[in-house]
C-alpha cells in the first residue's frame, strides 16, 4: 500500500508567490489539472483539450444530465426514409469569432474532419452515402442504413468532441493542427496571451447567441456567459494551488488532491463539491502486440490479483463515499451498466492461484515494462499499486517513472520493450466516456485501435450491432454480451471509480454539473 502524503495546514506550509489578479469582478481564475497541450481539439484525447474545445467551439448537439442528446446549434431535426435521411436545421444568427456567419457547409466540413479522427464519428461516416449542405442552414445525411445514434455522435462529450469551425479551417488535414483557433462558441481563445506552462486566456465572445429556452445542464441548454475573461492558471504544485484558492488569488481549482481537501474544508470561504456524478474510472491498458500480454490466457489470469479497493484507497482515501469498487466495463448508474460476469472482479482474490495460472499460460519471465506517470498524485497511485499487483502475479516488472506528457508520447510506440515500447499503462476516462461502447476505448481493431491495440473481432461485431440497435432494451442486451466477451479478451482491466470534487470560492454560483464549463457560472453580488 502506498504511504499517503501529509501536509502542514498552516499558512507557512501553503505559502506561495503572489499571483497577479486582473482588475474587476468579471474575471474568473481557474486552476486546471494540467497545461493545454494543443489548441486543436482533434489532435489529442487529453481532457484539457476537450475542455478548451468547449470554451471556443459550439456543438451541434449537447448532452444533458440524463445522458440524452439535446439540440444546441441545431434548431430542428427531420428524419425520413426509415431513418436513412436526416436533415438538421441550424439556428439563425450564429457567427464565428472572425465575424463570418456560421453556414451549413462549415458544419459539413467540420463533421468530415472530426469523423476521420473519432471512433463514433468514423462509424457514422462509414454508413454515410452523402453528407451535404443543400442550403446555408441545412445539414443533410443520406445513409446506407439507419444510424439511430446520429445525435449522440454529433453531441458526444468524450474526446475528441466535434468542434464546429469555419470551412477554410475544417479543410485542414485532420492529423495536422489548424492554423488558427476560430469557433463560434461562448469564448474566444487569446493565442497572443498564451504562455506555455503558465496560463491560457479566454475572453467572452460578444457575438455569441445562447440557445433560447431550457436550463444549462451539462453541455446542453443556454450557454450564458457572466465573465468577460477566464484565465487558466497553470500551478503544478498542489500546495501552492491550495493556498491560492484559500487566499482568493484564484477562484476555482479543478482537481484538489484528497490530502488537501480537509485543509480546504476548514477554510470558511471555500466549497468542495462533487460536480460529476459519473466520476472517474481508472484502468490498466495492456500491449497486445508483444509478450507477455499478447497472450489472452495471461491477461485473463491477471484478473485474479486485481483488488479494486486497494487502488481506490490509494487514490481517494478511506472515505467510501468518494469511491466505488466492483466496476466492470460500463459506468455504474448509466443505462448500459451490467453485472454480467462480475465475479471476475468481485470474486475471492487468490494471488497464488493467479500466479500459477499465469505461469501455466506460458509466461517465460519476460520483462514487463510499466510506464508510470509520477507527476500527478492519482496517476502515481495507480502505477504504484499496479506494480504490486503485477508482481503478485509473478511478473518481472520494470517500473519506468515518467511525466504524463512523456507517457502520452511513449504510449504510441508499438515497438518491443528494448526499443522504447511498453507492456502496461494506467490511465483514466470519465464515467460518462465509459457509459456506452461508442468511444475509442472499446475498439478491438488491432493496430487501428486505441493504444494497447487490442484485437477482438467479436467485440467489434457486438459494437456494430449496438450502433444499429433501435431501442435501449436491445442496446442493453448487447452491452451485457460485450461485458461477457470483455472478460474473455481483456483489452483493459478496470481498477475502480472515484468521485473527484472541485474546490471553488463560495462567492461563485451556478456551476454546471459535469466537467468544467464556464457558462452559467457567476459571482454573487
Amino acid at each position: 500500500m502506498i504511504r499517503r502524503r501529509t501536509f502542514l495546514t498552516g499558512a507557512t506550509a501553503l505559502a506561495m508567490p503572489a499571483i497577479a489578479r486582473a482588475e474587476g469582478a468579471r474575471v474568473l481564475k481557474f486552476v486546471p489539472q494540467s497545461d493545454l497541450l494543443t489548441a486543436d481539439p482533434l489532435l489529442n484525447t487529453a481532457y484539457m483539450t476537450r475542455n478548451h474545445g468547449y470554451m471556443v467551439f459550439d456543438t451541434l448537439f449537447g448532452i444533458d444530465g440524463s445522458y440524452r442528446p439535446q439540440p444546441q446549434m441545431v434548431e430542428g431535426t427531420v428524419v425520413e426514409d426509415d431513418g436513412k435521411l436526416w436533415k438538421l436545421t441550424l439556428r439563425p444568427g450564429m457567427v464565428f469569432h472572425d465575424g463570418e456567419k456560421v453556414l451549413a457547409r462549415d458544419c459539413v466540413a467540420s463533421i468530415r474532419r472530426w469523423g476521420a479522427r473519432d471512433a463514433l464519428g468514423n462509424a457514422l461516416m462509414s454508413v454515410t452515402d452523402e453528407l451535404s449542405a443543400p442550403d446555408d442552414r441545412t445539414i443533410q445525411f443520406r445513409l446506407k442504413k439507419p444510424f439511430p445514434l446520429l445525435p449522440v455522435a454529433l453531441g458526444k462529450t468524450s474526446t475528441p468532441m466535434l468542434p464546429i469551425m469555419p470551412e477554410r479551417l475544417a479543410k485542414t488535414d485532420p492529423f495536422k493542427p489548424v492554423s488558427e483557433i476560430v469557433g463560434s462558441g461562448p469564448f474566444r481563445y487569446l493565442a497572443n496571451e498564451r504562455e506555455a506552462g503558465s496560463r491560457v486566456i479566454y475572453e467572452r465572445f460578444a457575438g455569441y447567441r445562447p440557445r433560447e429556452g431550457g436550463v444549462a445542464d451539462w453541455t446542453a441548454g443556454p450557454k450564458v456567459v457572466n465573465f468577460d475573461r477566464v484565465e487558466w492558471q497553470i500551478i503544478p504544485d498542489e500546495g501552492t494551488a491550495a493556498s491560492a484558492l484559500q487566499t482568493g488569488e484564484v477562484d476555482w481549482w479543478e482537481l484538489p488532491t484528497a490530502d488537501l481537501t480537509p485543509v480546504l474544508l476548514r477554510n470558511g470561504r471555500v466549497k468542495v463539491e462533487i460536480k460529476d456524478p459519473t466520476g472517474v474510472i481508472g484502468f490498466m491498458r495492456m500491449n497486445f502486440l508483444h509478450p507477455p500480454f499478447d497472450n489472452p490466457e495471461i491477461r485473463r489470469a491477471l484478473l485474479g490479483v486485481v483488488n479494486q479497493q486497494d487502488f481506490m484507497i490509494a487514490i481517494a482515501g478511506t472515505d467510501p463515499k468518494l469511491w466505488r469498487a466492483g466496476i466492470g466495463l460500463f459506468c455504474p448508474g448509466t443505462p448500459m451498466a451490467t453485472d454480467v460476469d462480475m465475479q471476475a472482479i468481485n470474486g475471492p482474490r487468490d494471488p497464488a492461484k493467479a500466479r500459477a495460472a499465469i505461469k501455466a499460460a506460458g509466461y517465460k519471465g519476460e520483462k514487463t515494462v510499466l510506464l508510470a506517470a509520477t507527476d500527478t498524485p492519482y496517476r502515481k497511485a495507480m502505477a504504484d499499486v499496479g506494480m504490486e499487483m503485477l508482481q503478485q502475479g509473478g511478473l518481472d516488472v520494470d517500473y519506468q517513472a515518467v511525466d504524463w506528457a512523456t507517457l502520452i508520447a511513449r504510449r504510441e510506440n508499438r515497438g518491443t520493450v528494448d526499443k522504447g515500447g511498453w507492456s502496461a499503462i494506467f490511465t483514466t476516462l470519465s464515467g460518462l466516456d465509459l457509459s456506452t461502447p461508442g468511444g475509442h476505448a472499446f475498439r478491438g481493431t488491432g493496430e487501428k485501435a486505441w493504444f494497447g491495440w487490442p484485437t477482438s473481432p467479436k467485440l467489434e461485431e457486438l459494437r456494430n450491432a449496438w450502433l444499429e440497435a433501435r431501442d435501449e432494451a436491445a442496446q442493453k442486451t448487447i452491452c451485457a454480451e460485450m461485458q461477457h466477451q470483455w472478460f474473455i479478451d481483456v483489452p483493459h482491466i478496470p481498477i475502480g471509480q472515484w468521485f473527484q470534487p472541485a474546490a471553488y470560492r463560495d462567492n461563485l454560483e451556478g456551476m454546471v454539473n459535469g466537467f468544467p464549463v464556464f457558462w452559467n457560472i457567476r459571482r454573487k453580488a
